[in-house]
Order: structure tokens, then sequence, then C-alpha cells
């Protein structure tokens, strides 16, 4: 069964969001997925640039309650 995990990086700015998801989800398995929570209003940018960079599908992408959700996929 594939891994979840968690990040709040609400509080952190560019580019320690993607910096902190890059390396939790590469210590999932193949299929892990990550769920980042994040407040810089640069994220939801970062992220589809990060997603489409290094293949790793991004399964949400909502803004909700004054911060950001997304979901990582492990690819």
């Amino acid at each position: 069964m594939p891994s979840k995990a968690q990040l709040d990086a609400r509080g952190l700015f560019c580019p320690m969001p993607i910096l902190k998801a890059s390396e939790l989800l590469g210590s999932l398995g193949r299929g892990g997925q990550l769920e980042v929570l994040a407040d810089d209003p640069a994220a939801p940018s970062d992220f589809v640039a990060f997603a489409k960079r290094t293949g790793n599908p991004l399964l949400a992408n909502e803004e909700k309650d004054g911060f950001y959700r997304f979901v990582l996929e492990h690819k």
C-alpha cells in the first residue's frame, strides 16, 4: 500500500515549501502521496511548475480558508 505524508509549509516562503516537499516526496515509495499546506502566494504556480518539471502528478491544487492545499503523487 502506498504511503501518505503531510507537510505544513504555512509561514514558509519560496523556495522552502518546494524544497521541503521535494525532500519528503522523495522519501515516499512509488505511488506515495504528499499533502502540502502552504500560504505563500507563489505556491500555486511553484507547485504546478514542480509537478511538471519532475513528472510527479499534482492530484489536488486548491485554495481554502486562506491557504493552499496540494497533493502530489510520487511517480
